[in-house]
């Protein structure tokens, strides 16, 4: 079905007035910063239903993450020595 490009009016159950007044250029700035949203999925947000929650977690897990890297990075290979022999 093709829009007719001249029609400019509002579907019946509408009505100008309960639409409020337009503000141009709102939300500019913020667009030009960027964004980064992310979805979850329901059950997820059923365990971090806030987005300081959802935060907490991630950072706990880089922080996890970071560590056990880093115990990595440092081994000395004993453990391959041993398994080997």
């Amino acid at each position: 079905m093709r829009k007719d490009k001249e029609c400019n009016e509002l579907r019946p159950e509408y009505r100008r007035e309960d639409l409020g007044k337009g503000v141009r250029g709102k939300y500019f700035e913020s667009y030009q910063k960027g964004t980064n949203l992310v979805l979850i999925s329901p059950d997820v947000a059923k365990a971090f239903p806030t987005e300081k929650a959802v935060n907490e977690a991630l950072r706990s897990l880089i922080d996890l993450a970071q560590k056990s890297t880093g115990i990595t990075k440092r081994s000395t290979g004993r453990a391959k020595k041993l398994h080997a022999g």
